[in-house]
């Protein structure tokens, strides 16, 4: 005799709602990570909706862009609660440099994810001074995926997991590149950071 599931537990077997972090020093591959994943779930012929902070001009203002020169069409906003504005009825969210965005992105992640939709994220885990960089902390205890990809140490070649900032500018957001920073390992930052 096959027994119906209620309505409840129907809705909770068919959504499939997660979250998944892509954390690591600068150049270590994070956004080209985002890409090849929001890539994969549009060719599976998912809705994909992406978003960027609005203050991240550095490649393009409507494209998001690996240093690898890879890019992807998005959205531009200027504060997390936009997000859940503008995803509507899509199946998978992606939100590069997730470390800019204001505190309210763990509320509005954790809202898509309620909802059925897969939330891919990629920022900084740390700032330039080693600690780690809000609100990326939090989004990695919530996510189901934590992936942590590094870069290479610019001065002895081993793997990196900070990010240098070669200039003397104290604030916490400083954008730049290449001519800003350096992907260090833990040795040749702290030697360099001077502590």
């Amino acid at each position: 005799m096959f027994i119906e599931p209620s309505p409840i537990r129907k809705k909770h077997a068919e959504q499939k709602g997660q979250i998944e972090v892509i954390c690591g020093s600068m150049f270590s591959g994070k956004t080209e990570e985002l890409i090849r994943r929001l890539t994969r779930a549009r060719l599976a012929r998912q809705h994909v909706e992406i978003f960027k902070p609005k203050v991240d001009t550095r490649y393009d203002e409507m494209h998001i862009v690996s240093h690898n020169d890879t890019s992807i069409r998005s959205t531009p906003v200027s504060f997390a609660g936009d997000i859940l504005l503008l995803s509507g009825t899509c199946d998978v969210v992606g939100i590069d440099e997730a470390q800019f965005f204001d505190e309210d992105i763990v509320r509005v992640v954790q809202l898509l994810a309620n909802q059925g939709k897969r939330v891919i994220l990629a920022g900084l885990d740390m700032d330039f001074e080693g600690n780690p960089f809000d609100p990326m902390p939090k989004l990695m205890a919530i996510a189901e995926y934590v992936t942590k990809v590094h870069a290479i140490c610019m001065k002895c070649g081993d793997l990196a997991t900070f990010s240098f900032r070669l200039s003397a500018l104290k604030e916490k957001v400083v954008l730049g590149e290449k001519e800003s920073y350096e992907a260090r390992c833990r040795k040749c930052f702290y030697e360099d950071l001077g502590k």
